[in-house]
């Protein structure tokens, strides 16, 4: 199945909508930091949605086009029960076809250059990003040459 065509089409339920909105409000330092870095197209142009539902989860951010989902992980993930809830949690995701990148908040806060390079590395091995940024953007041409006259590119009169 190709995954890179599709469009997400699951239904969202009120409580999810609400907690991923509450989350939206309240990001974390190293949340505000990544979503700085790839808000507004600001990393390869890929377009980024935060805390998203995505089926039974809530991811905390996402690029649909690129399948990429990245997770900004706090000290609680790296217990063992919060482990496993991860790993299974990535399987479903992997399922929707999603790439999950995890970060932790220390490397977020210490590296933040190396956390956004790393990104980009995803982004930019992302077949479907291309695919997407090409057909979003036609190709850039240039206006014809025109000669002499008024207004050339200095602006005065011809020689």
């Amino acid at each position: 199945m190709d995954h890179a065509s599709e469009k997400p089409t699951w239904q969202v339920s009120t409580k999810l909508r609400v907690r991923s909105r509450t989350l939206r409000r309240n990001l974390t330092e190293a949340e505000r930091i990544i979503w700085y870095a790839v808000r507004a197209h600001r990393l390869n142009g890929a377009s980024f949605r935060r805390q998203t539902p995505i089926g039974p989860f809530i991811v905390d951010f996402v690029c649909h086009d690129a399948r990429v989902i990245i997770e900004i992980d706090g000290g609680q993930h790296f217990e063992s029960e919060n482990e496993k809830r991860d790993a299974r949690r990535d399987r479903f995701l992997a399922t929707k076809g999603y790439r999950v990148l995890r970060f932790n908040n220390h490397d977020v806060m210490t590296n933040r250059q190396g956390v956004v390079e790393a990104i980009g590395a995803a982004l930019a091995a992302s077949p479907s990003l291309t695919d997407a940024a090409q057909a979003a953007s036609p190709p850039l041409t240039l206006p014809p040459k025109r000669g002499g006259g008024r207004g050339g590119a200095r602006g005065g009169a011809p020689p």
